[in-house]
Parts: C-alpha cells; sequence; structure tokens
C-alpha cells in the first residue's frame, strides 16, 4: 500500500503526517504538490493541517480549486480513501466532499490544547481499530473548527451513523464544557456517504507517540492500514 500526503503553500503539519507513516506505520509514503494531478498511483490521501495558501478568504476556500484536489475529489468518487486533518477538513467541506462549514470558534480565540473524543462509530476504514464509545486524547490547534451544518443534513449524518467523532469528557459525557469551539452537536469528525472520507479537527498526527503526551491519533492511521491490508 502507499500513502500520499498533499501539500500545499502554507501546510505546516505535512512532514508531521508524513513522519506518523513513514517511521511508525513503516509504510511507503509520498509528498503530492498541489499543482500536480498526479497522485501518483497512491491507495490513501492525507490532507495536513496548516494554513494552505494562507487561508485567504476562508479556510480552504482557495486550496479547493488546486490541480491536486480536482485529482483528490476523483479518487474519492473512486472510493479512494481519503482523510482530512483540521485544515484538511475545511478543505474538504469546501471542495464539496464532506457536508455543512468549519466557521470561527464560538470564543473567536485561536485554541491549542489536548482534547477528549468519544467514538460514536466504528464502522469505517478509519476507526475499525476502536471501540464504540471509547475516548481518545487528541490535541487541537485552531481558530476555525466550529463545525456547522443544516437540521436537514445533521438528521441525515445522525441517522446514517456518519458522525465519528464528538468532543467528550474525559469518561466519554457528550456536555458544552467538552465543546472547545462550539461546534454543532459537539461534531468533531464526519464521514461522507460512502464512508472513504473522513474529515476531524483534531490532530491525530500529532498523537500518534507517547512522546508527545498521547498515542491516541495512532489508532485512526493503525485503522487505514488495516482496511487497506483487508481490501
Amino acid at each position: 500500500m502507499k500513502f500520499g500526503v498533499l501539500v500545499f503553500p502554507g501546510s505546516n503539519c505535512d512532514h508531521d503526517t508524513y513522519n506518523v507513516i513513514a517511521e511508525i506505520g513503516h509504510e511507503p509514503v509520498t509528498f503530492l504538490w498541489h499543482d500536480s494531478e498526479d497522485l501518483a498511483g497512491v491507495d490513501a490521501v492525507l490532507v495536513p493541517g496548516g494554513f494552505a495558501y494562507g487561508d485567504y478568504l476562508r479556510t480552504g476556500a482557495i486550496a479547493h480549486f488546486s490541480p491536486v484536489m480536482q485529482a483528490v475529489k476523483r479518487f474519492a468518487e473512486g472510493g479512494g480513501l481519503v482523510l482530512g486533518i483540521c485544515n484538511g477538513f475545511q478543505i474538504l467541506t469546501e471542495s464539496g466532499l464532506l457536508p455543512g462549514a468549519l466557521m470561527r470558534n464560538a470564543g473567536l480565540k485561536y485554541i491549542c490544547k489536548q482534547v477528549h473524543l468519544r467514538v460514536e462509530t466504528t464502522n469505517s476504514p478509519f476507526t475499525n481499530q476502536l471501540s464504540k464509545g471509547e475516548v481518545l486524547e487528541i490535541p487541537i490547534g485552531h481558530m476555525e473548527g466550529n463545525y456547522f451544518c443544516t437540521p436537514e443534513e445533521l438528521r441525515q449524518l445522525e441517522a446514517e451513523d456518519r458522525i465519528a467523532f464528538r468532543y467528550s469528557t474525559t469518561t466519554g459525557e457528550i456536555t458544552t464544557e467538552a465543546n472547545p469551539n462550539g461546534s454543532l452537536s459537539n461534531i468533531a469528525g464526519i464521514l461522507n456517504e460512502k464512508r472513504n472520507v473522513l474529515g476531524m479537527m483534531p490532530h491525530p498526527d500529532r498523537s500518534s507517540e507517547k512522546l508527545l503526551g498521547s498515542a491516541d491519533g495512532w489508532k485512526i492511521f493503525a485503522s487505514m492500514i488495516a482496511a487497506l491490508t483487508a481490501h
């Protein structure tokens, strides 16, 4: 199997994400430049965090027009695995690969801290190594992580078991206090209809080694590797 990590002008978590796959997962991985439509035969695409194109206009608004994202859309439509982290999640919503939008945090401040996530579904290539109700400790670092969608879209996400993660307490309770950014229904990550695209605001790339304070994020990458191996 082979992973591809997108690189946009302004990306700052591309090397972190690359390192997880190469040094922890020991799997082949390559960088994919923003102005190329060649995905180099990868089996999974990782859209990393950062500030693609400086976040001008709004987060992800310019990146979704890039040549590489046109290729990623076709890749996803064909069933390829795509994981968007933080700015990557924002790019996926702008690209129409995921519903909803990421707005400014409720407190209108940049937030960087460890948070807790409750696993809402194990029925995906990204969560198959997790347990439903399991609580993960993974950091966030964003200004626009406040997830919003229409009431109809929320009902569909819930009915189709497409909410992957919710912000929670350490014991898995979904409370207002546990919600760091005001996200609708405490949503921290969602899946597309085909379940092959995941967007999440917390950073599994920054929590895949105990050295970083938590290795819980590794389970998401391990799930992808397990799904690709089984496939």
